[in-house]
């Protein structure tokens, strides 16, 4: 089953799920944005929308996308766009392929997509040709570290993998790959650390 598919399934519930036991440890890691007024946003892997709950509330910016593979996910978001101060477009497509322009996007998000989807190189690959230099990527997942073991959580991914989401990826190699990535911060947010919130910053050289 393809992740288009799998999350067509878990669209009519996912926010039962996800809302209560992600929202706070969501808008812990949105504060760092800020206001946003004048600049661009890029939400990828934006799902049913829940990121727009605090967004909404708290920001402002001038131009806001929000992309997704699944279009039962899309019309969530679509939904609670309605109630925005600010527009919102809606983009069905890849994460690991986007078809956004390069260096257009003041911030990019990635909350719960580079454990979902089968590539996330390609992902932050995506995310950092989309930033402009000095712009920023706020990534909130679940990592492994490089030197914990978890055994469990490594031999369950494969399954978890087909279902909704890996349990086994690590960030640090992600970033490695890109040197034009630095690390402004990297903080525990949720199930004592496995899940962080994290700022990248892209250099302006």
């Amino acid at each position: 089953m393809s992740l288009r598919q799998t999350y067509a399934l878990w669209a009519p519930m996912y926010d039962l799920f996800l809302k209560p036991a992600t929202g706070a440890a969501r808008a812990k890691n949105l504060v760092n944005l800020g206001r946003l007024e004048g600049q661009s946003l890029a939400v990828i892997g934006i799902g049913s929308g829940l990121d727009l709950d605090w967004l909404c509330t708290h920001t402002h910016p001038a131009l806001c996308v929000g992309l997704d593979i699944t279009r039962a996910m899309l019309k969530h978001a679509q939904t609670r766009s309605r109630t925005c101060p600010f527009p919102i477009h809606l983009i069905e497509g890849d994460a690991m392929q986007t078809p956004l322009a390069g260096a257009q996007f003041d911030h990019v998000v990635l909350h719960l997509i580079l454990a979902v989807v089968p590539n996330p190189t390609a992902v932050l690959a995506e995310a950092s040709r989309i930033v402009k230099p000095g712009g920023s990527i706020l990534i909130f997942d679940k990592f492994l570290r490089p030197d914990q073991k978890a055994p469990l959580r490594r031999f369950v991914s494969p399954l978890l993998g087909l279902l909704a989401t890996r349990t086994d990826v690590e960030f640090e190699p992600l970033l490695a790959a890109h040197a034009e990535l630095s690390l402004q911060r990297n903080e525990p947010l949720l199930a004592r650390g496995w899940f962080r919130g994290i700022t990248l910053i892209k250099s302006k050289d």
